[in-house]
């Protein structure tokens, strides 16, 4: 003897839901983003008057500053590396050995301004506030103005 069951479903059963917390998430998001992007462009700001202040010092034209990729190639000649390693920067895993690099040229142009050689501490760990004494403080360069990637005729 077989015996079978079944289940019948009615298509009277209507299922509504008036959920909106998905609305809210994204309202949450798109407002994180556009406070973040606001954030990133203040501080790309602040960092970029600073850079100029400290370019100046150089003899080096603050615009220069204001240049993404360009800023960080400008500051490696002018801590004697090679430029390029802002643009390896770019590339992940490989940006770690690029950093060491952005390290020594801090640490040159702080002894360029007459820091003394546990200043690069402030750079690595502190690099704004690192930025903000050298821009603002009333050292002078002694080193040679840095070789700029053109030669000027």
């Amino acid at each position: 003897m077989t015996t079978s069951f079944a289940q019948t479903y009615s298509d009277s059963y209507y299922y509504t839901t008036t959920y909106s917390g998905d609305y809210d998430v994204a309202a949450v998001m798109a407002t994180a983003i556009l406070v973040g992007l606001w954030v990133g462009l203040i501080a790309y700001v602040i960092g970029a008057i600073f850079l100029g202040m400290l370019f100046k010092k150089a003899g080096i034209p603050a615009w220069k500053a204001w240049v993404p990729i360009y800023n960080s190639w400008t500051l490696l000649q002018m801590g004697g590396q090679n430029g390029f390693w802002a643009v390896v920067a770019l590339i992940p895993v490989v940006n770690i050995i690029s950093a060491v690099f952005m390290y020594i040229a801090m640490y040159h142009i702080g002894k360029n301004l007459g820091k003394s050689d546990l200043f690069v501490l402030l750079a690595i760990f502190l690099p704004i506030v690192w930025l903000i004494w050298l821009a603002v403080d009333s050292s002078t360069w002694k080193g040679a103005k840095p070789q700029s990637s053109r030669s000027s005729k």
